[in-house]
This record gives C-alpha cells, sequence and structure tokens, in this order.
C-alpha cells in the first residue's frame, strides 16, 4: 500500500471536508507495473455529486475578486513546485509513467496556474472607446458559475491544472471527477490546497467512483452550467446529447489520430529524436502522440532505420527505476488494443521493424509492451484508421506534398499533427491545409500553458491554455449607461 504525506486522506472532498462514500464502498487503485495495490478509495456516486453541487453553488456567492484569485493560483503552482518530487512519486505509482516524467508533469501543470495569475487581467471590464447610442459601453466578465470538470488517466495532474487554473482565475467553483484508474494524484493535489489555501468552503470538491452516477448528475444539474471533459469522442457525444435541453457550455479535448509527416527534405536524425520524444510518451498514451507516420518515399527507409536504432536503445520498466525510459500500459484492456492493431497490420502485410510479434505478446505476463515498429503500413490497417494510444509506430510511405496532406487528413479528427521540412513555402501551405488545432512544424512538442490548446472535427469544443482558455469559464456582460 502506498504511503505518502501528501495521502493522508483518502477520501473525496466537499464543502472543505474529507469525505467518505455514503455507501461506505470503496475500489482498488493498483499499480501498472507490478499488479499490486496501492490505496482503496470512496467509490461515490449521485448523493455525493449533488451534495458537491451544492457546496459550490454556495461559494458561488462569495465573488472572489481578481487579486484573492491570482493569490490562489499562484499558491498553488508554487505548492506543485515545492512538492513534485512527491506529487511525481505518486503519478509514477497509479500510472506507470517514469517518475522524472511524472515529477516533469507536475512541472507542467504548475505552469497553468502560473499563467493564469499571470494573465488573469485580460478577464477585467474594459470600456468601448466609441459611444454608440449616445451611452457609454462597458463590458464585464462574469463566472459562468459551478464548473464540473471531468479528467482521464493518461495526465493525471497536467489534465486537471488545465481546467482548473482557469476555473478558480474566473472564481468558478469546481466539482472535480478524476479518472479510477488515477485518483490519488487528485487526492494529493486536494491535500496541497487544503493545507496551503484558504478558499471558501465549497469552491473546491473531488469526487470520485461510479462516471455514470457522477458524469449523470453533473450533466442533469440546472445549477452546473458548465462541463469541462478530456477523454474519448464517444463520451463527448454523450455529453453534448445529455446536455442539450440545458444549452450547458462544454469544453471537450477528444480523441485524436497525429499525423507526423517527414518530407524528404527533412533532418531526419531531428525528425527520428523528435518522434521518440512525442511517440513514447507515458508509453505512447496521449491524445497528441504520434499515431500515424507519413515519411517520403526517397526517405522512408533511411528514416525508418534511424527510428529502429533509437527503439533498440530504449529502457522498459518500472517507472521508479531511473534508468527506464517507458513504463507499462495502463490496463490490459489497452496493452491488447496496441496488440491488436499490430496483429491486424502484420497480418494485412506490414513489416515488423522492431518490437515483439503478437503472438509472443500477451498482457497476463505483464503490461509492458515494447516500443514497436512497422512499415509497409496503408490505410486500410486498423493502426491508421484508429487511435492506438500505445507505443506502435505504423510507417506510410507518400509521394507527393499533396498526398501528404491527403493523407494527414484522412480521419474525423483534427487535434495535432506534426510536419518536418526545411522549406519554408512548403510548410507554410501544408499547415495551412491541415485541419488539426496544433501543428508542429520540425518540433514534436505538445501543448503550453501560454498557448492554446484544442481540437478541431471530432476532436473537441474550446481551448485549454493561453489568454484563450481563460475565457471558456466566463460569460461577457455588456452595460450600456446612459450619460443622464
Amino acid at each position: 500500500m502506498i504511503e505518502s504525506p501528501l495521502l493522508k486522506h483518502m477520501s473525496g472532498y466537499i464543502g472543505g471536508k474529507w469525505v467518505d462514500a455514503d455507501s461506505g464502498d470503496t475500489f482498488a487503485v493498483m499499480n501498472p507495473a507490478n499488479g499490486k495495490e496501492l490505496a482503496q478509495v470512496p467509490r461515490m456516486g449521485e448523493a455525493e455529486t449533488r451534495r458537491a453541487i451544492a457546496a459550490a453553488k454556495g461559494a458561488l456567492q462569495m465573488r472572489p475578486d481578481r487579486e484573492v484569485c491570482r493569490e490562489w493560483l499562484e499558491d498553488i503552482a508554487q505548492a506543485l513546485i515545492d512538492e513534485k518530487t512527491e506529487v511525481g512519486r505518486i503519478l509514477c505509482l497509479e500510472h506507470g509513467k517514469p517518475w522524472k516524467e511524472a515529477e516533469g508533469e507536475a512541472a507542467y501543470a504548475a505552469g497553468f496556474f502560473s499563467n493564469c495569475a499571470k494573465n488573469i487581467d485580460a478577464l477585467a471590464p474594459h470600456k468601448l472607446d466609441e459611444r454608440p447610442r449616445d451611452c457609454k459601453w462597458t463590458t464585464h466578465y462574469r463566472p459562468i458559475g459551478v464548473s464540473g470538470l471531468i479528467t482521464p488517466w493518461n495526465f493525471p495532474i497536467g489534465m486537471i491544472a488545465k481546467k482548473l487554473a482557469p476555473a478558480l482565475a474566473a472564481g468558478c467553483p469546481v466539482v472535480i471527477k478524476p479518472a479510477s484508474e488515477t485518483p490519488l494524484t487528485m487526492i494529493a493535489l486536494f491535500t496541497l490546497i487544503h493545507e496551503r489555501l484558504e478558499l471558501p468552503e465549497g469552491m473546491v470538491n473531488l469526487v470520485m467512483g461510479s462516471a455514470s452516477e457522477i458524469g449523470g448528475a453533473l450533466c442533469d444539474s440546472p445549477d452546473v452550467p458548465m462541463l469541462s471533459f478530456t477523454g474519448s469522442t464517444e463520451v463527448g457525444i454523450n455529453l453534448i446529447e445529455n446536455t442539450a435541453s440545458q444549452v450547458k457550455k462544454l469544453a471537450l479535448e477528444l480523441g485524436g489520430n497525429a499525423p507526423f509527416i517527414v518530407f524528404e527534405d527533412a533532418d531526419l536524425d531531428a525528425a527520428a529524436d523528435n518522434l521518440i520524444a512525442n511517440k513514447f510518451r507515458g508509453s505512447g498514451q496521449t491524445c497528441v502522440c504520434a499515431n500515424r507516420i507519413y515519411a517520403h518515399a526517397d526517405v522512408a527507409d533511411a528514416f525508418v532505420e534511424k527510428v529502429v536504432s533509437r527503439v533498440k536503445s530504449m529502457n522498459v520498466g518500472d517507472g521508479m527505476d531511473e534508468k527506464t525510459d517507458m513504463g507499462p500500459l495502463i490496463n490490459k484492456a489497452g496493452f491488447n488494443k496496441v496488440r491488436d492493431h499490430l496483429k491486424d497490420a502484420l497480418d494485412h502485410g506490414a513489416q515488423l521493424e522492431a518490437g515483439k510479434h503478437p503472438d509472443d505478446l500477451d498482457a497476463e505476463d505483464g503490461l509492458f509492451f515494447p516500443p514497436t515498429v512497422i512499415s509497409g503500413v496503408t490505410h486500410e490497417m486498423a493502426c491508421t484508421r484508429e487511435e492506438t494510444f500505445g507505443p506502435l509506430v505504423p510507417v506510410v510511405r507518400f509521394d507527393r506534398d499533396e498526398q501528404a496532406i491527403e493523407f494527414g487528413n484522412k480521419t474525423e479528427f483534427g487535434l495535432a499533427a506534426y510536419v518536418f521540412t526545411k522549406n519554408k513555402e512548403r510548410a507554410r501551405e501544408v499547415i495551412a491545409n491541415l485541419r488539426f488545432g496544433h501543428v508542429g512544424l520540425n518540433t514534436g512538442t505538445g501543448p503550453t500553458p501560454e498557448a492554446p490548446f484544442g481540437g478541431m472535427k471530432l476532436s473537441g469544443i474550446g481551448r485549454e491554455g493561453g489568454t484563450e482558455g481563460l475565457f471558456e469559464y466566463v460569460e461577457a456582460q455588456t452595460v450600456p449607461r446612459s450619460k443622464n
């Protein structure tokens, strides 16, 4: 069982108090690296969620000013920096990603709170220079109200920071539901908030357990005008349908199927290095990692060779081992999906360049899936049509710029894409024609707190990060005032 000064309470948090499930039921949190139980946490549901909503509604009446909100944000950022090593350790144990990578995620999360604190004055009222209809016009940004924040397991601290920071900046109380696979990192965050900040009771609330009951209560309640969700497109569509009658505001970061396009004039070593850093972060379990690799026919063989040489030097193992480059997958379902994609590709003619044959992979032997490279991939294969969410690198050849654009856009998703070329004119043309919210040019880097991030098409609605992310949690109220 896990022990930590940040996990003194294995509980939910409602109205400023640590609480258990009404039923007394709990569920286990497991370490994916060894299959051992880390903790038992409350299995909460509709009743606890409704109490959390009521507590948040009460906190909404406090209406903190911007300077108070700025202090909250700065204090949380500092707390995460102070405790990033321990937060990273907890995250590593329940998620599996290497400890150093998890510690980096804690610092990344702190950046969202710092950036919102720095830019919070963007939410100050502003007056029009003009005087239409002989009135003075002022626009105020009011908190949208109680906000439900639903986060996934792949970035247990990074994803909540993207949502909680702008919500607090706007003065919005929140009800947070973490993924059941990784609730301990969220409990650690709530411990820091409980011990280091003096928030109004009900300003932040934590419920964990049944996704259908907690999500259903958040969708049904007229006291929750805003929902922010990161996860699958299927669940996102359900949220749209289930909240349509209330016309709730939704911020949705949904599925991805990122193309990674390498042109014949690219720096192949740089492209290979960036692919490794991008693809195998979190064992490939990120929405922005490259899912389809397109290499120009003139350099495809050379590029595959460079990627394979790097893959073969990677160490796969327990994230607590400092030598580990890549940890386990989160669960058996995730493992089996990657294995099925690999088997489908090989059955349809792809060639295994690095990794193990699917017949030699079994989740019962552990969740460590080796980094795998395949060539000769076509669009008939599942690994190009679906998001694999694992350490599989499928390489597709292309011949012309127009074909690269066509292939890149050959998906209903539009979250992230990556382009590698030394030709500036080509880069401008290709990027302008790719329908993705985030396009890296000669870099595999993902989002940053300072810039807006979000998807096009079926990859979502809204933006997180940047000043744009602040405005997701406010309503503009326009006030014309007669001079009389």
